[in-house]
């Protein structure tokens, strides 16, 4: 099982920025690809980003594409989240997961481990 704990979060005007970041703890966390997540008041849970083991490999939703960027750091054991031009529509419980295998996915139930998450709100 890998814990995971984000940080980062916060208010921010929109067209504003931040940079998420999830720690995880364990050994195995090089070996599996990481996936980012958020859910706003009232709606289901949506994906939101997804990085491969090496980080060759990056997916994201239409609704943040050209305006966030996942990246890890295999050696910090974290995974981060760029989101920049930030709309109201934004903001939610941004929470990152660990998959079950190597390769990333936009489902959910493909991600075993789950962490509590960061608020992100955004003003207009």
């Amino acid at each position: 099982q890998v814990q995971l704990v984000e940080s980062g979060g916060g208010l921010v005007q929109a067209g504003g920025s931040l940079r998420l970041s999830c720690a995880a703890s364990g050994r195995t966390f090089s070996s599996i690809a990481m996936g980012w997540f958020r859910q706003a008041p009232g709606k289901e849970r949506e994906f939101v980003a997804a990085i491969s083991v090496g980080g060759s490999f990056t997916y994201y939703s239409d609704s943040v594409k050209g305006r966030a960027t996942i990246s890890r750091d295999n050696a910090k054991n974290t995974v981060y989240l760029q989101m920049n031009s930030l709309k109201p529509e934004d903001t939610a419980l941004y929470t990152c997961a660990a998959a079950k295998f190597t390769a990333p996915s936009m489902r959910s139930d493909y991600y075993a481990s789950w962490g509590q998450g960061t608020q992100v709100t955004v003003s207009s």
